[in-house]
């Protein structure tokens, strides 16, 4: 079955399998309006033959109403509208355990980029001793944040875990129950998440997934790679940010923050007493019966948060003396199954992943300058009394030399206090699970050396007066910040007490660079040009002082922040970009895309690593060409000037917020972070967050941030008749090519048809048709650039994929462009009708769940 191509593989696993099941899943009677699974395939045709005719929304859901449903009430046809909106909801979850179960079928596990390839490649290239010096110091870390792209709550992720289980076994009764059961599951959430109940869900993914996917990497690499031998280095690791991430979040409390940490040593404590428990059944020889007791008593006292003797490195010592034991008197019985158990606690410890914390210098800023006025008002000698009054330069001279304590009982400032407390927590977290369960502090929107000397300072005078076991890590996000974040670094490297902090971080420096942001603020061209420019300039600066920079990506998950094919991605980068660490944010639909089940896990991590390896042990020089970066500098710069200008439009604000669903995100309860940074009551650029801010353009299917601007630079050569520059950048620049791709993808997800009727609006209907005219030039120019016929052509099962998931959706979309119509001329009317208003509006908020969730593909 493997050789067949990709397309037929899963026409027959997913695509035939969904239109059974979907067939099945219509006709089950869990609702109490009757016949809607009947009427949802009459309206999809309704909507399907309305927009190839040039119908709008409106015209469609009337259309159908008269058509089919001409003596229901007005009360009955919303009530069908909402009946509509679960439906769906729920066939994107059965299309999404279908395509979970089928994941081995379509993709071939032991293909390109898999460990397995990766180890016969090299050996037929006599490198397998260049891949296993790698491999001791190679790190690949995914850092799972709260970002709220996905709207599962956990039942219903608990509910497409035993689907999928149930469809690979074709298990048609199992199946039967496990969808009547999908649809009487509310999705709703009625009240926002806490930040400790995101944590608590993505734990779900630890214990559940990665403490078997990452286990089983670190076994065949083990076993395949180093013959059985031990590993120092823990190749994959964990990182976490809900609990931790405090940035525009300010419901992540020091208390939250301990919380979290105390559940993921609960939670992988809890994971290694299993495995204890399941060896102990194996293990019934003498001289070991009474280790495996002892252990797993203790672990058991840990699990329920009791006094232990048992430490992390007991615990590994104990294991190792029963192995010798076994080795030397049972014939080595079990012994992979030690080994196994060994790896994870080399891997996860006593803390399972490491929780980073995060917060925004503009918070910072406030902070740090309340707490010096409250220290010098108290007498406080810690700062010189003209601190405030110095230049940027002399206030780092001061940071770099600081000393002292504080005394928490004068600060009275509320968020000075719970800044202070969050460095307390880090080192508690650490002395209760280890220096890795805690160790590393971003500050997002970093722009100077200050805002760096300023954490520096209050984690020295709080936490860590003699040494200071953390990393900081600046996180660098819009375009003027990224140009200048080289600069920042050298006066970093400079600075005697920074340079001596990470001479005992062994001169490793995490910096991370945001695309999400950087899309919002610069376009996609420019955003991914001036971070792989920033990574160039910041390795060389790195390097000329000896740091080895890891580069840190915070990548969302559609192409428009920074997602799309991430393996391809890192395998574009060439020599002059540091390579020695992969590291990435993994957010909402990711996850349980890309890492929901234990064989897209494993596939997707294992991809990661053989891209992350690739550059080093390639023979072909990756690095672009200075004709290239020329003609891809130029193209930067003309779709930024294009995007700005774009951004500049009167109309621009005023359309996210009266035709796009932005301001019903906050609505939707999936998140515990506010929708913007700022606390201005009208719609502010700089304070929009990306996620709401690409997730709008998303549900308008026009998805600007993922290729507006692309089409007007590629047009500058066309009309310069030098179009074949930009040809040869595409056929040698894989970092080009990577990003055309990932841009396809954001076209083949935009459907004008759904917005057409905007094009007549008296008020925004020239803002629609430059977006539109954009999507056309780029559509007619990505095409002649690739020589396609259709966008993602090289990717035809991707495509099948995103085809089925657009026409699932297609009747939400429809419902919540009749919605935003309806609220906007109910708006009008004098007097308002608020009632009406309100169901329309809990329409539109409904309606965004299943498109988002639709959209798990993007990653």
């Amino acid at each position: 079955m493997s050789k067949q191509p990709k397309l037929t593989r899963f026409n027959q696993s997913v695509l035939s399998k969904y239109q059974i099941y979907n067939g099945i899943f219509m006709t089950l009677p869990f609702d109490a309006v009757t016949k809607t699974g009947v009427l949802l395939p009459l309206f999809h045709e309704t909507c399907q033959k309305g927009f190839n005719a040039g119908d709008d929304p409106t015209t469609i859901v009337n259309s159908f109403f008269k058509k089919y449903q001409a003596r229901r009430s007005p009360e009955s046809q919303i009530n069908l509208l909402f009946r509509f909106i679960q439906y769906i909801e729920r066939q994107v979850v059965l299309f999404d355990a279908i395509e979970d179960a089928a994941f081995p079928v379509v993709n071939n596990m032991d293909g390109i980029g898999t460990l397995r390839s990766l180890k016969e490649s090299v050996s037929a290239d006599n490198k397998l001793d260049l891949l296993k010096k790698y491999l001791e110091e190679f790190k690949v870390r995914i850092v799972l944040t709260a970002h709220p792209t996905q709207f599962y709550p956990g039942s219903v992720l608990g509910i497409i875990t035993d689907l999928t289980e149930a469809i690979r076994e074709n298990d048609l009764l199992r199946i039967n129950d496990l969808l009547a059961q999908l649809g009487k599951t509310p999705f709703f959430k009625r009240e926002k998440p806490t930040p400790y109940d995101e944590a608590v869900s993505l734990i779900w993914y630890l214990e559940n997934v990665f403490y078997k996917s990452f286990g089983e990497i670190f076994d065949y690499i083990q076993e395949n790679v180093f013959d059985g031998k031990q590993i120092d280095n823990n190749i994959i690791n964990i990182g976490f940010w809900p609990g931790g991430d405090r940035d525009g979040n300010p419901f992540v409390t020091p208390e939250i923050t301990l919380k979290v940490a105390a559940r993921l040593k609960e939670t992988i404590i809890k994971n290694y007493y299993r495995d204890v428990r399941s060896l102990k059944r194996k293990l019934t020889f003498r001289g070991i019966e009474d280790s495996m007791s002892f252990l797993e008593k203790e672990l058991y006292e840990l699990m329920i948060g009791n006094a232990s003797e048992l430490t992390l490195e007991s615990f590994r010592a104990e294991l190792i003396s029963i192995k010798e034991v076994i080795v030397k008197k049972h014939q080595s019985l079990y012994i992979s199954e030690i080994n196994s158990l060994l790896n994870k606690i080399h891997l996860f410890g006593f803390h399972f992943s490491t929780l980073d914390i995060r917060q925004d210098s503009r918070a910072h800023d406030k902070v740090f300058t309340n707490l010096v006025q409250t220290l010098l008002d108290n007498g406080s000698t810690i700062f010189p009394k003209n601190y405030l009054e110095l230049s940027e330069k002399e206030q780092v001279e001061v940071l770099s030399k600081v000393n002292g304590e504080i005394d928490f009982s004068i600060i009275k400032d509320a968020e000075t206090l719970k800044t202070l407390e969050i460095i307390e927590a880090i080192k508690t977290i650490q002395e209760r699970n280890g220096e890795q369960a805690c160790n590393r502090y971003i500050i997002s929107n970093n722009q100077s050396t200050l805002h760096v000397m300023q954490l520096f300072a209050m984690l020295k005078l709080v936490a860590f007066q003699d040494e200071m076991p953390i990393d900081i890590g600046p996180l660098f996000e819009t375009i003027t910040d990224l140009e200048n974040a080289h600069l920042v670094m050298e006066e970093l490297y400079t600075n005697p007490a920074y340079s001596a902090h990470l001479k005992s971080r062994n001169n490793k420096q995490t910096i991370m660079l945001g695309f999400s942001d950087g899309t919002k603020d610069g376009g996609y061209l420019m955003a991914n040009w001036a971070i792989y420019k920033a990574k160039e300039r910041l390795t060389e600066v790195s390097r000329k002082y000896d740091v080895t920079v890891i580069f840190f990506d915070g990548r969302g998950g559609p192409p428009a922040r920074g997602g799309g094919k991430t393996h391809n991605f890192y395998a574009s980068l060439g020599p002059t970009i540091e390579d020695k660490e992969v590291q990435l944010t993994i957010q909402g639909q990711t996850i349980s895309s890309n890492f929901g089940t234990l064989d897209s896990s494993q596939y997707n991590l294992e991809q990661l690593i053989s891209s992350g390896i690739h550059n080093s042990l390639s023979d072909t020089d990756l690095r672009m060409v200075p004709e290239n970066r020329e003609v891809m500098g130029n193209l930067a710069t003309l779709s930024h000037k294009a995007y700005v200008d774009f951004k500049a439009h009167p109309k621009f604000i005023s359309y996210l917020e009266n035709m796009s669903t932005l301001k019903y995100y906050s609505k939707t309860n999936i998140g515990s972070r506010p929708t913007k940074r700022g606390k201005s009551e009208g719609l502010v650029f700089e304070d929009l967050r990306a996620i709401p801010f690409v997730g709008s353009w998303s549900q308008l299917k026009q998805n600007v941030p993922g290729f507006f601007g692309v089409g007007t630079a590629l047009k500058h050569y066309e009309d310069a008749n030098e179009f074949e520059k930009v040809q040869h950048l595409f056929k040698t620049s894989s970092f080009f090519k990577t990003l055309i791709e990932n841009s396809m993808m954001s076209l083949s997800k935009s459907f004008f048809d759904l917005t057409k009727y905007m094009s007549d609006d008296p008020e925004y209907g020239e803002f629609w048709n430059i977006i539109h005219d954009e999507y056309l030039t780029t559509k007619r120019l990505i095409l002649k650039l690739t020589g396609y016929t259709e966008l993602m052509q090289e990717e035809p099962s991707g495509k099948a994929s995103i085809r089925i998931r657009e026409s699932i959706v297609l009747p939400l979309l429809t419902i919540q462009q009749y919605a935003l119509k309806k609220i906007q001329e109910l708006e009008k009317e004098s007097p308002r009708d608020e009632a009406q208003i309100k169901i329309y509006e809990k329409i539109v908020t409904r309606s965004l769940f299943g498109n988002i969730n639709a959209s798990r593909n993007s990653a």
